[in-house]
């Protein structure tokens, strides 16, 4: 028999690639209303800092991207009011 770590090495550094938002994407939004781009990575609770563009996965944001891909339009429903962001790019870093 196999020990763990040979066994499970191939999956530790395995990376998650495509289209679609998960935990752990970077994802490129643009504000319908005032065109402008905004960069976030999607992380835990726990690691989220906003001013160092790291959205909670729990955040309204976060929730709304998750399992959509580029193109795609998001309407998001925030203690701001109703944004509308348009994904531009997703990426695994």
């Amino acid at each position: 028999m196999a020990p763990i770590d040979d066994v499970l090495f191939p999956y530790v550094f395995s990376k998650i690639s495509g289209n679609e938002i998960k935990f752990g994407a970077t994802v490129v939004i643009k504000d319908e209303q005032t065109d402008e781009k905004s960069t976030y990575q999607i992380v835990g609770e726990y690691e989220s800092d906003i001013e160092n563009n790291k959205l909670s996965v729990n955040s309204p944001l976060a929730r709304g991207l998750i399992n959509k891909s580029i193109s795609d339009v998001v309407e998001i429903n925030s203690p701001k009011g109703q944004k509308s962001y348009t994904i531009k790019s997703v990426k695994y870093v």
